[in-house]
């Protein structure tokens, strides 16, 4: 089945390196025209360069800080007015390093801005347009921090946590109208972004890092196979299952006209 039912323009962002270049690489390898975002002109250049003359399709450098309001902006317009672009890859992101009391809160600040406000506008300026048309698709990249925030120090987690919200939601209003959205949960990836946050990955045992090539390639098969959350290293989709049900097996008792009994005053006392 292919990614969309024509080769729209896909936009990328963070595609300078990593796991967004593999995107770019992937996309036009079916076909797909790109604009490329990150804040480094001259290695995107370089990409679209070579994409180009591998593929033979047009791949535009779009370069903006997606921190900065103004920057970010002219990518939301761009997404907002250019009718070729129907799939969007939110990849850009980073890590604030350090536990919640040890951050700098302006790097946190920073980080809130790069994985979370920049995904949420940038998505939220091109849905209506795929709304009216009928058709495309909306990428968020992850992490598994999203499900075990417990493994990590500070605020990253929460931002994945984020993403796997927004994604969720933004499934549950676009669902039977044309629009796609998937959020992808990676684990240890052999990527930059990585690299800087956890050290050196010859600190890791091998079986724990997944290499960027293979991580893309997962990610766009459970696109193609119509999954909302992949998680490109889960072995087994029936453990998947089964959170989900645990999850919304919750949902009738988590709003009721009463506290729980455990929190009452008199049976504390009789107790």
């Amino acid at each position: 089945m292919p990614l969309l039912e024509s080769p729209d323009t896909a936009l990328v962002t963070g595609a300078s390196s990593g796991v967004g270049a593999t995107y770019a690489d992937r996309l036009a390898q079916r076909g797909h025209p790109l604009v490329l975002v990150a804040r480094r002109a001259d290695r995107l250049q370089a990409l679209a360069e070579r994409i180009e003359r591998k593929y033979g399709v047009a791949a535009e450098v779009l370069a903006a800080d997606l921190t900065s309001p103004p920057e970010r902006n002219a990518v939301e317009q761009r997404l907002r007015e250019d009718e070729r672009i129907g799939l969007l890859v939110n990849n850009a992101g980073m890590v604030a390093g350090g536990s919640l009391a040890e951050a700098s809160p302006d790097e946190v600040e920073a980080m809130i801005q790069l994985n979370v406000t920049a995904p949420t506008r940038l998505a939220g300026a091109m849905l209506p347009r795929l709304l009216a048309r009928g058709r495309g698709g909306i990428i968020n990249i992850a992490s598994v921090l999203a499900l075990l925030p417990e493994l990590s120090r500070g605020a990253y987690p929460a931002t994945s946590g984020y993403l796997l919200a927004y994604t969720r939601t933004l499934h549950e209003e676009v669902a039977g109208r044309g629009v796609r959205a998937q959020a992808v949960l990676p684990g240890i990836t052999r990527s930059a972004t990585w690299e800087r946050a956890s050290g050196d990955f010859d600190e890791l045992p091998p079986s724990l890092v997944m290499e960027v090539a293979e991580l893309v390639d997962a990610a766009l098969a459970g696109y193609d196979q119509g999954e909302l959350v992949t998680v490109p290293a889960l072995p087994d989709p029936a453990q998947w299952e089964r959170y989900e049900a645990a999850r919304l097996a919750l949902a009738p008792d988590l709003s009721r006209d009463h506290a729980a009994d455990r929190y009452k005053s008199d049976i504390l006392e009789d107790a």
